[in-house]
């Protein structure tokens, strides 16, 4: 199939390049000419506008759009929305809000035109690894396009299958899934980055506890000097707690035991936020993620070694590079 890409960054254009080695083809653009010269080298089609984009894509056209989420999404869509005829498909594959995908589906229905939210999880391992996905929309839609999400997905690889799934959707086990109406993909997305919060938190504290085993406020019998490089590698082999996350700790701890390049200083992408207000919002506890999301804002104040474990994380899975301490901050 052929798909339009708006936005080449991170993932964006990982997710062309794995979708040109599956034989589709693809029209990009993106503000930044370096991005999309790199992908015409690879074989894509290079665009100079969102108009140029439209034009060299056959009907029906499909556009994803992998920008950050906000005014800059929001502007590309309703400037796509002008250049697209009927029938043609917006793709939305950034963490959008899963309410403003609701929308958004809304308006351009009476334009004649399809909505497809797209929870993408995979960050830059998903060329090599594929991309889990979590899909919101029209179910015809959503079908007329499952050649390109079935590229994009992981497969199922060697991990064995579920007892219990006979008559299941198959596509889930394959690494992708249609969640449901507009918005619902994002929304699973969302959900799935609370947990996240939680796994790195628990993973975080943890080794936190082992580092300060040898503390001096310790009696001497009950000092501990632990290799956490060490416990991390052995926790990745046979135990209960092993996941992508602690593979990703592991090789941060492998390389330097001490994180030192890591500041301590902890973002977070405001799908967090999203997850706790869902949660007050059906008057669900979520205890865990709760604390999760506040850990992060303390982080920017005070600084300690989970800290440190959470930036190494964030940089394994999604290359996200933290600030330094801004001027004037707390210490």
């Amino acid at each position: 199939m052929q798909l339009g890409m708006v936005g080449l960054g991170r993932m964006g254009g990982n997710i062309v390049r794995r979708l040109m080695q599956a034989g589709h083809t693809a029209v990009v653009y993106d503000r930044s000419p370096e991005a999309a010269g790199s992908l015409v080298d690879e074989g894509a089609t290079g665009a100079s506008g969102l108009e140029d984009l439209v034009a060299r894509l056959g009907a029906p056209r499909n556009v994803w759009v992998m920008l950050p989420a906000g005014e800059i999404t929001e502007t590309a869509i309703q400037q796509l929305a002008d250049l697209l005829d009927r029938g043609d498909t917006i793709i939305d594959g950034g963490n959008t809000f899963w309410q403003d995908d609701v929308r958004r589906a809304e308006e351009l229905r009476s334009r004649g035109l399809h909505y497809i939210d797209v929870g993408t999880s995979g960050g830059v391992w998903g060329l090599e690894r594929g991309y889990c996905l979590m899909i919101g929309g029209e179910a015809a839609a959503v079908e007329r396009l499952d050649p390109i999400f079935a590229s994009l997905a992981p497969g199922r690889g060697d991990l064995p299958g579920t007892l219990g799934r006979e008559g299941r959707d198959l596509r889930a086990e394959q690494g992708y899934i249609h969640a449901g109406p507009s918005g619902a993909g994002h929304f699973v997305k969302m959900i799935h980055n609370g947990i996240e919060y939680g796994l790195m938190q628990a993973y975080a504290e943890g080794f936190d506890i082992l580092r300060n085993a040898s503390s001096p406020a310790l009696r001497p019998e009950h000092r501990f000097e632990f290799n956490v490089a060490d416990v991390a590698e052995v926790w990745r082999r046979g135990s209960v707690i092993t996941s992508w996350l602690l593979d990703l700790t592991a090789a941060a701890l492998a390389e330097d035991e001490h994180l030192s390049i890591y500041s301590g200083y902890v973002e977070d992408s405001g799908e967090g936020r999203w997850t706790i207000q869902a949660a007050i919002n059906e008057a669900v506890p979520a205890e865990v993620l709760s604390a999760a999301l506040y850990a992060r804002f303390r982080s920017r104040q005070e600084h300690t070694f989970a800290e440190k474990i959470l930036s190494a994380m964030r940089k394994g899975f999604g290359g996200h590079i933290e600030a330094r301490k801004p001027e004037g901050a707390r210490s």
